[in-house]
């Protein structure tokens, strides 16, 4: 054991202090020699000053104490009474060891069904400070951008990198190192060095003034050289036009996942889109009257979106068959409602979940929406936030679109797609009037849901939006 400490002491006192306290024989006598010999007192105001001590050769009369305590009961009490004040003072030096040590921070759990991902940033570098819940490096997996954080309470530094960018790693791959000890000398010293004032520059000596240049040598006429009949490096004849340029940049984690998703579903579902369109006024009137006040006592603006997910809730609980999924040769009816939004994002579409949206207020959606749509545009969504869900829709108005056919997001097995809100001359009460329209779209898979069902769903939103208070009176 002694001999084991003797070699981390030249290099860490922690070590060997952190081997004593797992020899219960050899503590006894052990402090009882460092206390007659004042090393105990000396180290009180540094732990550097116990670690030059015991480095200095010391240690083999430790090793010396640790083998007369084992020859008897009398001669460890008899250095179990020269402790005096060491006693006391043993669980600190224990527990300051055991906390600057050298840490190793790993990939974490990435959710169900996740087991790797691809560096794709690393944000600390060999030297540099980390603190608790600094992130160390991204991680991009097929569904959302995982953070690798610290979550040590003591600064650390990084000592060593594990890992590289682009590089695939498995949960629990290891990340980095971090020395607990020096991070904790860093942070403690950084706060308190002043900010050091420029120095003032010192008056150079002039210079000497360059010699003049000489007069350049012309050079000989170089000999006209014969045209190639091709370019040997590219193969390309001399006088055609240039290549245009390209780029070539790797697909994301996450829109090589959604491609996939999206071409199973086309490949896997009897896609049909079925049409609709819904006269906008009730709710935008709605909207104008009440914003005000929905704004002042919510916190909230009142929206749109709102107003059909809770159409498209109603709708989902009065038709079973749109909130079903067919699984081998059953069919799975699902008796919640967990409507997905798809939002877009700078490295692709993510479907954050409402959960329970038929039991949540007009208030509670906007919110929710706020706060998932803002974590998607982050990177700070999580895969829980995206997982499950059993409908979606997709607002493509809010980029112009008029009309789509949006693809089924797997497992679910239909999708609502809004769009634009445009004014169009519809005939109300035998006039021609101008409206504010949405078009509606709605894609469903055949299998499992007919047309009829299909049709009704959407008529029942459609009626649904042209009078909310169809919510109300439960019609």
């Amino acid at each position: 054991l002694f001999a084991s400490a003797q070699q981390w002491c030249r290099r860490q006192g922690s070590k060997m202090l952190r081997a004593l306290s797992r020899a219960p024989q050899a503590v006894g006598p052990a402090l009882g020699y460092l206390t007659a010999n004042g090393a105990l007192r000396e180290a009180e105001s540094s732990i550097t000053a116990l670690r030059t001590w015991l480095a200095s050769g010391q240690l083999q009369h430790l090793h010396g104490a640790s083998q007369a305590s084992s020859n008897g009961v009398a001669r460890q009490q008899s250095a179990s009474s020269k402790m005096g004040w060491a006693a006391t003072q043993a669980r600190w030096f224990r527990s300051t060891v055991c906390a600057h040590e050298a840490i190793d921070v790993k990939v974490p759990a990435m959710g169900e069904s996740v087991s790797e991902g691809t560096v794709a940033n690393i944000l600390k570098k060999p030297g540099d400070l980390v603190r608790e819940n600094d992130i160390i490096a991204q991680i991009e997996t097929d569904k959302v951008t995982i953070d690798v954080k610290y979550t040590g309470k003591e600064a650390g530094t990084v000592t060593a990198l594990h890992i590289k960018e682009q590089e695939v790693v498995q949960v629990g791959k290891l990340v980095c190192s971090l020395d607990t000890t020096a991070g904790a000398t860093a942070a403690a010293a950084a706060p308190a060095a002043p900010a050091a004032k420029p120095a003032a520059p010192k008056a150079e000596a002039p210079k000497a003034a360059p010699a003049a240049p000489k007069p350049p040598t012309p050079a000989p006429a170089a000999a006209k050289p014969a045209a190639p009949a091709a370019d040997a490096g590219s193969g390309r004849v001399p006088g055609a036009p240039p290549p245009k340029p390209e780029r070539r940049v790797k697909m994301t984690r996450l829109r090589q996942r959604v491609a996939e998703r999206l071409k199973g579903a086309q490949n896997t579902y009897a896609l049909l889109s079925t049409f609709n369109e819904v006269d906008m006024t009730s709710v935008i009137d709605m909207r104008n009257q009440y914003k005000d006040l929905f704004l002042e006592k919510h916190g909230v603006k009142l929206g749109f979106m709102s107003a059909f997910v809770k159409a498209s809730a109603y709708a989902l609980n009065e038709v079973p068959a749109v909130n079903a999924v067919i699984d081998g040769d059953e069919i799975v009816y699902r008796d919640y409602v967990d409507i997905s939004i798809a939002v877009a994002t700078p490295k692709g579409l993510v479907v954050p979940v409402l959960r329970s949206a038929d039991k949540l207020n007009f208030a509670q959606v906007e919110k929710t929406m706020i706060e998932m749509g803002k974590k998607a545009r982050d990177g700070t969504i999580s895969i829980d936030d995206m997982a499950g869900g059993t409908f979606t829709i997709s607002n493509g108005g809010v980029y112009g679109s008029m009309l789509s056919t949006p693809i089924i997001n797997p497992p679910q097995s239909a999708i609502l797609g809004m769009h634009a809100i445009v004014q169009r001359p519809m005939v109300v009460g035998g006039k021609i009037e101008a409206r504010p329209m949405m078009n509606l779209a709605l894609t469903y898979d055949h299998r499992l849901i007919d047309g009829r069902e299909a049709v009704t769903f959407l008529k029942r939103i459609k009626e649904i939006i042209e009078d909310p208070r169809r919510l109300l009176i439960d019609c």
